[in-house]
């Protein structure tokens, strides 16, 4: 094959007659582009539109052309425009399908410390019936960590002045009785049953938000109430394990739970020069604040039990115990913490629809792992339950947002 320099072009030179003495006038001049830069600008943005390119212009054998040459400016000008917009396009859909991504995995996180945390914590109760002593073992840790996390700049270390610090204390107070108010009903019915019974968490929503907030509901939020109410006490009738103490625990922890949210919504705001706190570090300080609230009751109450000493003179497998104490806290902790990072990317409803889906799963794992007895009636009211807690976070989307002055 003959290289590329047998088809450069030769420069123009003046064209000589036969008469030697008379020049002809000087042929006029070919720009001659050098052919990489040629196919960088012009030809590229040419074949990028109609296809191959062929020999001709595009090697830049053309005669010098103003017109030609700003055209060939203007069209890599518009393709470049035209591209990064497609890019910019297809960062964003990359970018989204991240976000579903890490999203999804949030909530499959969300659900798997919760049903461990169900499993390990019910096993404990089992064989140690004190759980004010298993409550404070589970704010200890999540103390523990949330500590270790401000310490090792993992989570910014909160700025918090003395009026948030007062204002948080009510918080703390109905956060600790919820959780001892839970472990205590977990103790005395099945898991299954409690969280059949805290399938009522929105009734106590809608009626703490009337009382305290002034928020009257819709007709339709009060009639989506009437399954949930109905289905909780026909499970409460066909329930193999009910009693008293353990329907009423669980009925004390959805009234101070919500009491919980409805108290955030009165905190959650900005004052002069105050740094308003994230949900992590929110729930991270009451943590903390539990653990000391609660400290001095276990102690006067039921005494130090969580030992060593203790569980080996009660006959119980010390090391057994203690694992699983621990787990149960853990997940504990990690999973009310996963729980506040989905609140801070979604919506409070469709926090409210996960948080349905995570009760079904619960209460289905916990009936197959600790094979919980379960008549029909029982199942049929737990799903009536359930339906219309579901009901009600679909008209709580609808909801019209209130007007502002």
């Amino acid at each position: 094959m003959q290289s590329a320099a047998a088809f450069r072009p030769c420069p123009a030179r003046p064209l000589a007659s036969r008469n030697a003495s008379r020049l002809l006038l000087p042929a006029r001049p070919l720009r001659v582009s050098s052919p990489g830069a040629a196919v960088a600008s012009t030809a590229t943005t040419r074949c990028a539109a109609v296809g191959p390119c062929g020999l001709g212009p595009e090697l830049g054998l053309l005669p010098a052309s103003p017109d030609r040459e700003g055209k060939a400016r203007q069209r890599p000008v518009a393709c470049s425009a035209a591209g990064g917009a497609a890019a910019g396009k297809a960062e964003k859909e990359g970018g989204g399908f991240l976000k579903t991504l890490q999203l999804g995995a949030f909530f499959g996180l969300w659900y798997l410390f919760n049903i461990y945390f169900n499993i390990y914590n019910k096993q404990v109760l089992k064989v140690f019936p004190y759980p004010i002593n298993i409550t404070e073992v589970q704010f200890a840790v999540g103390a523990a960590v949330a500590s270790f996390m401000w310490i090792t700049g993992i989570l910014k270390r909160p700025k918090i002045s003395g009026a948030q610090l007062v204002a948080i204390i009510p918080l703390a107070i109905v956060h600790t009785l919820g959780n001892l108010f839970t472990n205590m009903s977990l103790g005395k019915v099945a898991v299954s049953f409690t969280h059949t019974i805290k399938a009522m968490e929105p009734f106590f929503s809608v009626l703490l938000s009337a009382i305290f907030l002034g928020e009257l509901p819709t007709l339709s939020v009060v009639l989506s109430l009437l399954p949930i109410v109905g289905g909780v006490a026909l499970a409460s009738l066909t329930e193999a394990s009910f009693n008293w103490a353990g329907f009423w625990s669980a009925m004390a922890s959805n009234v101070t739970f919500q009491s919980r949210n409805v108290l955030s919504k009165k905190l959650m705001v900005k004052k002069g020069n105050e740094e308003s706190l994230d949900n992590i570090n929110l729930f991270s300080i009451i943590t903390v604040m539990s653990f000391f609230l609660l400290a001095p009751v276990a102690f006067f109450t039921e005494g130090v039990k969580m030992t060593p000493t203790f569980l080996q003179s009660a006959g119980l497998n010390v090391n057994q115990v203690l694992t699983r104490s621990l787990l149960a806290a853990l997940c504990f902790h990690a999973y009310q913490q996963v729980s506040y990072m989905i609140l801070a990317v979604v919506s409070p409803v469709t926090h409210s629809v996960g948080n349905c889906v995570k009760r079904v799963v619960v209460i289905v794992t916990s009936v197959l792992f600790f094979r919980t007895p379960v008549s029909p009636i029982n199942s049929l009211g737990t799903a009536i339950a359930l339906a219309g807690v579901f009901i009600y976070s679909q008209l709580k989307r609808l909801k019209p947002k209130p007007k502002t002055a």
